[in-house]
Order: C-alpha cells, then sequence, then structure tokens
C-alpha cells in the first residue's frame, strides 16, 4: 500500500483518516468529561511509545470539540467519528479555517519530509489565530510531534502557550517528553497513553487490512511492543529480518561475521533506506543499552559506563553519517565491528 501522506508508513492510516482507535478508551472519557465540565486546559501534553495512537487521539479529539462548540452541550463520551461528516471531510481534506496541523514540512527541493519543525511552521500558528474564524467554533493546534521542533520553534510555541487565545486549544505529542523544554511542560495538562497490550495491538494491525497468522503472532507482539509503527516496519519494511541478521552478525565467529556484516550493511544502506535504518538504529540503542542494564544490576559498573558511552558515540556517528551524506554502509560496517567487540 502507498503512503497516503508524507511521512506516513506504508500500509498506515494518516491519523486524520482514521476512524479506529485501540486501548485508549480511558483517556478519550477523559478529554470528553474534561471538555464538557468547560474546565478543559488549553494545552494538552499527549504523551507515550511512537505509534501508540497519539496523533488518531488527537484528531478524533479535535473532531469531537469542533462538532461541539458549546462543551455543556457535548455529549459525555467520545463517538467514533463519522468519515462523512462536514467536519471529518474539512479535516481529512486540510481545508478547516479552525485545525492547524504542524509537523515536519516536505523539502520542496528533495521531496522528503525535513529532518526537524522550524520557526517557519511555528509562525504559522501565529497567522492561524490572526485570521477570522467564520464559524466562531474553536481554534485547534495539533503539533506533531513537539520532540521534532529545533531550540527556536519551542521558544516560539512557549510564548504562544503562554498567552493563549480565547477558545484555543492546544494538543502537544510527544514521544519523549523529557527531552522537551520544562517550561513548555509546565503550561501542559499531560495526558499519558501506554504501549497497547497485545490484544488491542493485534486488532490495530488488523484494522489496516495486515494478516498475522497464528505462529507469527508472538514474535511480533514481542518485537512490537505495543506500537503499531513498529509492527509496521516489522511487516513491511523488513524490520523481523534486519532483526534475525543483527542477532546472526552478533553469533557468528570471524569467518563468516564479516559476510553477514556486509550484506546488512547493503540492506540498511539502500536507496530509500530511512525509515529501516532509523529502525536498526533505534534497536541497536535499546540493544546496547540493555547490555548496559544488565551489566549494572550484576555490579559490573566499568561494563555499563563503558556500554553507556559506546551506544552514545555510535548513535552519534550514525546521525552525523546520516545528515552529512557520509557513505552510510561503511559508517554501518564501523559500527557493527565495534559492537561485537564490546
Amino acid at each position: 500500500m502507498m503512503m497516503e501522506q508524507p511521512g506516513v508508513l506504508d500500509g498506515a492510516i494518516a491519523p486524520v483518516h482514521n476512524s479506529a482507535l485501540f486501548g485508549h478508551e480511558a483517556q478519550e472519557d477523559f478529554l470528553a468529561r474534561a471538555y464538557r465540565s468547560g474546565k478543559l486546559h488549553h494545552a494538552l501534553l499527549i504523551e507515550g511509545p511512537q505509534g501508540v495512537g497519539k496523533a488518531t487521539l488527537a484528531f478524533r479529539f479535535a473532531q469531537h470539540v469542533l462538532s461541539h462548540p458549546d462543551p455543556q452541550a457535548a455529549p459525555e463520551t467520545m463517538a467514533a467519528p463519522d468519515p462523512e461528516s462536514p467536519i471529518a471531510r474539512q479535516l481529512a481534506s486540510g481545508a478547516s479555517h479552525n485545525l492547524l496541523h504542524i509537523t515536519r514540512p516536505v523539502d520542496e527541493k528533495t521531496g522528503k519530509v525535513k529532518t526537524a519543525i522550524t520557526i517557519e511552521e511555528i509562525r504559522r500558528v501565529g497567522h492561524f489565530f490572526s485570521q477570522t474564524s467564520g464559524t466562531g467554533n474553536w481554534r485547534i493546534v495539533i503539533i506533531d510531534p513537539a520532540d521534532d521542533m529545533n531550540r527556536n520553534a519551542a521558544n516560539a510555541v512557549l510564548k504562544v502557550l503562554e498567552e493563549p487565545p480565547k477558545r484555543s486549544l492546544f494538543l502537544v505529542l510527544s514521544h519523549a517528553p523529557g527531552k522537551l523544554l520544562p517550561t513548555i511542560r509546565s503550561r501542559c495538562l499531560p495526558l499519558k497513553l501506554s504501549a497497547l497490550q497485545p490484544d488491542d495491538l493485534l486488532k490495530a494491525i488488523g484494522h489496516l487490512g495486515l494478516a498475522v497468522h497464528g505462529d507469527q503472532k508472538p514474535v511480533l507482539v514481542d518485537l512490537a511492543k505495543g506500537s503499531v509503527s513498529q509492527a509496521l516496519k516489522l511487516i513491511n519494511y523488513g524490520g523481523a529480518d534486519i532483526i534475525a541478521a543483527f542477532r546472526e552478525v552478533l553469533s557468528s565467529d570471524a569467518s563468516t561475521a564479516r559476510r553477514k556484516m556486509h550484506k546488512l550493511a547493503d540492506a540498511l544502506s539502500g536507496k530509500d533506506g530511512d525509515v529501516v535504518f532509523q529502525f536498526f538504529l533505534d534497536h541497536l540503542t535499546e540493544y546496547l543499552m540493555q547490555m548496559a542494564k544488565d551489566a549494572a544490576m550484576t555490579g559490573n559498573l566499568v561494563s555499563a559506563d563503558r556500554l553507556s558511552h559506546l551506544t552514545s558515540d555510535l548513535t552519534q556517528r550514525l546521525v552525523i553519517a546520516g545528515a552529512y551524506n557520509l557513505d552510510r554502509k561503511q559508517t554501518i560496517l564501523d559500527v557493527l565491528v565495534d559492537v561485537r567487540a564490546c
């Protein structure tokens, strides 16, 4: 299946189009009740692991608010959105004057999604609020995710959060809220979403039309760790094969390891391989940090410290290689050599 829009994984449904949300009923009920009470905070920090439904919940709640502009007349529960309703159709087409979705923009020169949300994107918020709403309805800004803002963009958002316009609502999404400016976090009401339970994860995958056979389910659930996006990378991007190849590199003897390292590096450095490369980087980081944790738990603090520093060094090298368009394959080979030696 082709991407519906830039930045959406193959096989996924863009959050604005997604009519189904799994595993977050308590958070939906909280939002509906808080809105109906008339005491909803003007800025919500919707936080949780990547791929668990934060953006889908944000668009779902935005449609709820815009469909019921008077909080006191709003229902106590949030119904599944009707994709044929006028508001849903406006949101889906990007034609709504009451909602602004801030995310990483596409570079017009390369056609690829940029690496950060810049201050130019945040300036759109000021223009958005300066326009007169044709309906007098709420104005909603979704920042998706706030983790991608650079420093200037974060400071610009902070100024808006400090003096929010009337009938405005900010839905700030974050995979790692600890990395946000403390001043941004302090001005938002946190709403935490957890990784999906196995049954909810499998329901979400089924909603996407992906078939997972019985014997594959335990492995998928274990590797996906409650994330739909992680599951998609495992199924549609060869992530499971990448993990298996990485394990073979680590377990092979010196006579065969080099050949397997080259094979893995070829797979990770292929054309348009940004998604699977980032998948590997995340998996590598998790693997090394778990090794460091295990070493610390057994009292081997020297090894734990060495592994922790190795994690930072290797991930930085991979990020720099990507940023400066260095030879990705050679960088991956160098990293694999260092990991095998640890």
